[in-house]
């Protein structure tokens, strides 16, 4: 998935895997999958996509400030 944030390009296919975080099973409503990649820039972003019922009905791209990864993967443990 690729999305322009602020004039940046975040993309899952040219970034790098730091983390990634599975809840539920497959085919589960409510389950989901939280990935957080590195770009090749230096910058963090966190790709969320799941069952219609979880917090990521819709596969979705979010922007994590640097001093916001340790907290993120501390939480994600």
């Amino acid at each position: 998935m690729k999305e322009i944030i602020r004039k940046r390009e975040y993309d899952t296919e040219t970034a790098t895997v730091v983390k990634k975080v599975t809840s539920g099973y497959y085919g589960d409503p409510c389950g989901y999958e939280e990935i957080l990649f590195k770009t090749p820039e230096g910058l963090y972003f966190q790709y969320g996509r799941g069952g219609q019922c979880s917090a990521y009905p819709q596969e979705t791209i979010t922007c994590v400030a640097k001093t916001k990864v340790k907290a993120w993967l501390e939480s994600h443990n």
